[in-house]
């Protein structure tokens, strides 16, 4: 089984202002030959989808981020399979914009995590059923606890980095139960500050909580850059997927315009090789990248995944970063 898994897709602004332009794949760029290898494709949506709603005064911010319902195509055009929707914009524009995104979504028959009217509905985990097996994907975000569903409200599965709050023993527990009914398992948590090639110190000793429980992936993302990859107990751990599509201003040393697709591959239960293909955004829309800028992204990612113990090796000719992970033995 194949995934493929990019990290923060923002489609508002002035992304959704090009769109009104654009067809709905312009976004993607010349990644979706990339995307469409893969059973299943995974994705941070990091705005609202809808037509309605006001910028949130109940969480006062600098940025709000939505996109038009109509734009639930550029989702469509990737033959996205699972959005996340745990983290610090799903409700950027109230309640109405997320209700309405959850029907894109569903009307799109695109998988959805990490949000809902209850805090049943948003810890309910994905579950994409291929021809290969069964992939299942949690998430969460420890941003905005002011925005966590309860049973009586909606929002995001909200978890604290804290092993000792209950709402991480549940968590943890989420995972436990979930990896008995599916062949693979990804956490996905928009988690920590922003900026940084560095993780805070304790999303490794959560992350390795989470794989203790049954996590076969953890897919990091919100600190806007890209950082290291770590392999713990044979499956990977990607402290954060940096940004693929947005409209941002690029930081010249913290380089939030550079990615990569990540592409595992797998059987029930094993993730056997991990591969990342270097991405820059440029003008609204991701781009394979080429070149010496190509280069310095594969550079700076084995560099990162070092400190770790991780070693990719480059494969120039077919451009990407590969590393085997050796067979579990469980």
């Amino acid at each position: 089984m194949h995934l493929a898994m990019v990290g923060d897709v923002m489609l508002g602004r002035h992304v959704n202002e090009v769109l009104k332009e654009r067809t709905p794949d312009y976004p993607w760029g010349d990644t979706l030959p990339l995307l469409s290898r893969a059973d299943v494709r995974i994705c941070n949506l990091e705005c609202a989808i809808s037509d309605r709603g006001e910028e949130w005064a109940a969480t006062p911010k600098e940025f709000h981020f939505r996109t038009d319902a109509k734009n639930i195509d550029v989702l469509r055009a990737a033959n996205m399979n699972v959005a996340s929707l745990a983290n610090n914009h799903a409700l950027d524009y109230g309640y109405d914009a997320l209700f309405d995104t959850l029907e894109l979504l569903d009307a799109a028959a695109i998988h959805h995590a990490g949000a809902g009217r209850t805090l049943s509905e948003a810890e309910q985990p994905a579950i994409m059923r291929t021809g290969k097996g069964e992939v299942g994907v949690i998430a969460f975000t420890d941003n905005e606890p002011a925005w966590e569903a309860t049973s009586g409200k909606p929002g995001v599965f909200y978890v604290p980095i804290e092993p000792r709050d209950r709402r991480a023993v549940h968590l943890l527990e989420l995972i436990k139960q979930t990896r008995n009914v599916v062949d693979l398992l990804v956490v996905s948590t928009h988690w920590g500050p922003n900026w940084g090639y560095e993780p805070p110190p304790d999303h490794a000793p959560f992350a390795h909580a989470m794989v203790d429980a049954g996590a076969d992936v953890v897919f990091g993302h919100s600190g806007h850059v890209f950082r290291g990859i770590e392999i713990y107990r044979h499956r990977p751990i990607l402290y954060c997927a940096g940004d693929f599509i947005d409209d941002y201003a690029v930081d010249p040393v913290e380089r939030n315009d550079q990615s990569c697709v990540f592409a595992l591959e797998g059987t029930r239960g094993e993730i056997r090789s991990a591969r990342a293909y270097p991405t820059k955004i440029q003008l609204c829309r991701a781009k394979v990248a080429r070149g010496p800028e190509m280069r310095a992204i594969a550079q700076k990612m084995q560099s990162l995944s070092a400190g770790f113990g991780t070693s990719f090796r480059w494969d120039e000719a077919h451009g990407y970063l590969v590393a085997k992970l050796a067979r579990s033995h469980k």
